[in-house]
């Protein structure tokens, strides 16, 4: 079905699309024409396995090369999501772990809420074969998952970006359902997350919480999720990292404290 129109203004505006490590050239073209059909051109791939730029994903793009010739390139989900303040990830596996599922519907709501508040927002998409690990998933605040028949919910890339991206696109122009008080605070984006959860986790090790090192992943990644569901600002970050700092004692290796005991010079 073709519909493109070069004399009719372009919508476009919303969240980022990242694909975690695609494995065809082909579907990161056909995800690239689903997101451009929704008004999205901000496009993020991380790890792909195959040669980046490549002309087999323009072929099957459609035209939607200006999406694929400003895409950014990252090696690692923590790098590609560090400057989000809201990251959804898309997955049709149950998981062995506490986090909010929504459908696309729902999510767009969400997400539209997020952008008009000033969120940076992306949704993420796993390989074409095994979809996102558990590990990618601590790393979201909310896991969208497409209601589809249970005998037969396989899903392509492009098409799962497709349902999600309509979704988004059809309230475009929607005004919010609620809104975040956060009393000139903004919301934490991912980078200061991350480097909370390194911090927090290595506290802990410190500590002797995680008392058997095979059950220490699972345990990250529950802790990890709990936090990403409570939807931190930038303050609150700021509150737990002198949380951790008073329980730890590293407070007192702070150069403020440590020049409280330096000689008096004068």
């Amino acid at each position: 079905m073709t519909g493109t129109d070069h004399t009719k203004q372009s919508v476009v505006g919303g969240p980022s699309v990242i694909l975690v490590e695609p494995q065809l050239a082909e579907n990161i073209g056909a995800a690239a024409r689903a997101m451009l059909n929704c008004g999205l051109t901000k496009l993020i791939i991380v790890n792909p396995r195959e040669e980046f730029p490549n002309p087999r994903a323009d072929a099957m793009s459609a035209g939607a090369t200006d999406v694929l010739n400003n895409a950014k390139i990252f090696f690692s989900v923590e790098e590609a999501i560090a400057g989000f303040n809201r990251v959804y990830a898309t997955t049709a596996r149950p998981r062995e772990m506490i986090v909010n599922v929504v459908s696309p519907r729902v999510a767009a709501i969400d997400m539209k809420n997020a952008w008009l508040d000033g969120d940076d927002v992306s949704i993420m998409f796993g390989p074409e074969r095994s979809g996102l690990t558990n590990d990618h998933i601590a790393l979201a605040d909310t896991v969208i998952s497409v209601p589809l028949n249970p005998a037969y919910s396989s899903l392509n890339l492009a098409q799962a970006v497709l349902i999600v991206s309509y979704e988004w696109f059809t309230l475009a122009k929607e005004m919010p359902i609620e809104k975040l008080v956060n009393n000139d605070t903004r919301p934490a984006n991912k980078n200061e997350l991350n480097d909370f959860f390194i911090r927090f986790e290595s506290a802990l090790d410190a500590s002797g919480f995680f008392r058997s090192s095979d059950m220490r992943p699972s345990m990250v990644r529950n802790l990890r999720a709990m936090l990403q569901r409570a939807t931190l600002t930038e303050q609150e970050i700021r509150t737990l990292h002198g949380v951790v700092s008073s329980l730890s004692g590293s407070w007192r290796e702070t150069p403020n404290q440590l020049r409280k005991h330096l000689p008096d010079k004068s």
